[in-house]
């Protein structure tokens, strides 16, 4: 059993994760190298800086380091979820690929949109507030929505579906860590630009992660 949870969860989580670094180098990296120019002074938001995105020369090591975070945190993202199909399963759910998708999209929403609505993917150069009071409220936020979310989908009567709203509403009422004063060198452009295309990308890649741990769960258990 623990073999198959173990197999399942990486095979699903390196394709995701090396296809979210794929999307990375596509997508993201040239707005985060743009920002970063800001942030290191080669550039100066005056209210005149191109907006081209100027690509420096390919730095491999960084990008292997890239591909190898994207692969690690996704198998452990499809651990976690592996064990809550499994868990699911065990009271009646059905997984298949195709309902593998929908879990895909729910730790989209519990990991990155939810958090994503107090503190927004940043680029450098950006004002924050502390990382350890952000770090606190993130993994607080992904418990809660989570919590939120199953009890949603599994729950048994109006008590655990009251529970499930006001998990999935207490983070945001609380409200995120806010920078004392706003501050940054990168245009708010591209600030917007790389939140968007984040979040985007951590979509697509839980949806892999997801219909592919259902799929390779499904076969394991057919097997």
């Amino acid at each position: 059993m623990y073999s198959k949870i173990l197999t399942s969860a990486l095979i699903a989580g390196a394709a995701a994760g090396l296809f979210a670094a794929l999307l990375q180098f596509v997508f993201m990296q040239p707005v985060l190298l743009h920002a970063e120019m800001f942030e290191s002074g080669a550039m100066v938001n005056n209210g005149n800086a191109p907006a081209a995105f100027e690509m420096p020369p390919i730095e491999v090591m960084r990008n292997l380091l890239t591909v190898a975070f994207y692969m690690l945190i996704y198998s452990g993202f499809g651990l976690v979820l592996i064990a809550l199909m499994m868990l699911a399963e065990s009271q009646g759910a059905t997984i298949s690929a195709r309902t593998g998708i929908a879990w895909g999209v729910a730790g989209f929403v519990a990991v990155h949109l939810a958090t994503g609505f107090g503190l927004a993917p940043e680029v450098p150069g950006t004002s924050a507030a502390s990382v350890s009071i952000r770090q606190v409220w993130w993994f607080g936020t992904i418990v809660a929505t989570a919590t939120g979310l199953w009890l949603t989908a599994f729950g048994k009567n109006w008590i655990h579906w009251a529970i499930a709203i006001v998990a999935l509403a207490i983070p945001h009422i609380i409200g995120a860590p806010e920078p004392e004063v706003y501050t940054g060198t990168a245009p708010t452009e591209l600030g917007g630009m790389f939140a968007a295309r984040s979040l985007g990308v951590a979509f697509t890649a839980w949806v892999v992660l997801g219909m592919l741990a259902g799929l390779l769960w499904s076969r394991a258990e057919d097997s």
